[in-house]
């Protein structure tokens, strides 16, 4: 028993939380099985690596705050939007993720743009990806504040770090003149170096109306669509067309 005392002591200073936890049922696994000696040192280090890497999932999608619903793998194709299956699949591929490539969904309302983007994100964190999903309005808070507070700050050099950075409702109000000279500075810093998923109702050409700034909103652009694929979305929308009421029940009841 001290043995194996000192050999969780051991795994403790090593960080091998999940080792350390299960080392006597390994050890009863290895006395019933009679593994190999190699065998069995894979079964302890691949039993840290899941635990490792499942601990860093959680960590990175608790910081990409994603919306509820984001699973594509859920993804309703009899309710059409102009995506197919093939191209969807392309794009859960990640390929575009590899090579830096920005990915635009434009559509109106309810079309799927923002479930499209935060599958896409998932898939990127499930992949090891560092993934942030955020609203315009939270990240133009954000670059206001990233020179007042502690945890602006902190935000703002998360935008920095990822990979992957999804805007959401781009351009949907007006944005003031700082806020877009900030918001432009980012996305230059961007350039080349992450990938940037934006979902908009707005096309290109509208984006000067909202930034009330044309060659600001030509310079954006220019750095957004030099490596980018524009995913034009259309249709009805999916929450109207399955939108449920509180008296289907009463209803159905009724008759």
């Amino acid at each position: 028993m001290k043995k194996l005392q000192h050999l969780k002591q051991q795994m403790n200073l090593l960080r091998w939380n999940a080792a350390g936890e299960q080392i006597e049922q390994l050890l009863q696994q290895a006395q019933e099985q009679q593994p190999s000696y190699l065998e069995w040192l894979l079964r302890i280090t691949q039993c840290e690596i899941d635990y490792k890497h499942e601990k860093a999932m959680e960590r990175r999608l608790k910081k990409a705050e994603l919306p509820l619903q984001h699973q594509l793998d859920h993804f309703d194709f009899t309710h059409q939007n102009g995506v197919s299956a093939q191209q969807l699949q392309q794009l859960r591929e990640l390929l575009w993720l590899e090579q830096h490539y920005n990915l635009i969904l434009m559509g109106p309302s309810g079309v799927g743009k923002t479930f499209i983007a935060a599958g896409l994100a998932y898939d990127a964190i499930k992949t090891g990806y560092d993934a942030l999903f955020r609203t315009m309005q939270q990240v133009l808070d954000t670059l206001k504040l990233k020179e007042v507070t502690r945890s602006a700050k902190a935000e703002y050099h998360r935008f920095l770090k990822a990979q992957l950075l999804v805007i959401d409702d781009m351009m949907m109000f007006p944005v003031e003149k700082n806020d877009a000279n900030r918001l432009f500075h980012l996305i230059n810093h961007l350039h080349e170096q992450s990938s940037i998923i934006i979902t908009t109702n707005k096309s290109p050409k509208e984006w000067a109306e909202v930034l009330n700034d044309e060659v600001l909103a030509t310079a954006m652009l220019d750095r957004l669509l030099y490596r980018c694929e524009i995913i034009q979305l259309s249709g009805k929308s999916y929450r109207l067309a399955n939108r449920r009421t509180i008296f289907e029940n009463a209803a159905e009841s009724a008759s």
